[in-house]
């Protein structure tokens, strides 16, 4: 179940419908799915995108995306923390950047023109969200280094992070969003 927090606020949104107020106000859509079918931890690809197929497919078909893949992130992955810091950089996609967390967690921190504040989403299973293109965020794993996530995209090349260098992201860094209000 995830969790917006505005930390220079001390402000934490833990209500699924005020979560989503919140984002879809700032043109980033937040929704909560559930399986069709059960499948277990080790599942494959297939099997976890055919479980989100009866959400999966409509989104895609509605929101013209192209292809759809799962990445699992553990704490034994390869080249963990260069994976880790590549995206902890603010940074902007030429395209949307779609996440749907089957398990483990990933924190979306967001620095918006024209907001105040900064703010992190922490997604958790069930949870799919989406960055529009060419908005400027970036993303922690957290502090269990677990994700196991469905990404949607009309072509990958347009996830490709381009850094924006603004340093905002250095004073949040290292941080873990207040998880109680």
């Amino acid at each position: 179940m995830a969790f917006l927090t505005i930390p220079d606020k001390k402000t934490v949104l833990r209500e699924p419908s005020a979560i989503k107020d919140f984002l879809n106000k700032r043109g980033v859509i937040f929704e909560q799915w559930e399986a069709s079918i059960p499948f277990n931890d080790d599942a494959d690809m297939d099997t976890i995108l055919n479980a989100y197929a009866h959400k999966l497919k409509p989104y895609m078909n509605a929101n013209g995306y192209q292809t759809a893949d799962v990445i699992n992130v553990t704490p034994s992955t390869p080249n963990l923390e260069m994976l880790r810091n590549k995206f902890l950089t603010e940074h902007i996609h030429t395209e949307d950047e779609v996440r749907f967390f089957v398990d483990g967690e990933g924190m979306f921190w967001f620095n918006l023109e024209g907001e105040e504040d900064v703010f992190c989403v922490t997604c958790e299973a069930g949870d799919l969200i989406s960055v529009p293109a060419n908005t400027k965020h970036w993303f922690d794993l957290g502090p269990k280094n677990f994700v196991k996530a469905i990404r949607v995209f009309i072509d990958q090349s347009g996830w490709v992070p381009h850094y924006t260098n603004s340093g905002v992201d250095a004073q949040y860094n290292g941080s873990v969003p207040l998880a109680e209000a």
